[in-house]
């Protein structure tokens, strides 16, 4: 089972469905419209944390469920 998070750029509000990887976090991603590096805010592990509509450790516990 794959969970996917909408990532919002802070930037530019642009939107992109990626998918969560099991076991691992993301620490950078590049917004496709406006070109912005995206780096998690402090105290938030991944990009999925602090931009996505879903974060990593929810979709661990729904991994594990």
């Amino acid at each position: 089972m794959n969970l996917s998070s909408k990532i919002t750029c802070p930037h530019c509000n642009a939107t992109e469905v990626l998918s969560i990887p099991k076991g691992s976090s993301q620490h950078l991603y590049r917004c496709m419209m406006c070109s912005a590096i995206l780096k998690p805010k402090s105290g938030d592990c991944c990009i999925f944390c602090s931009f996505g509509d879903l974060d990593c450790s929810s979709a661990e516990r729904n991994l594990a469920a």
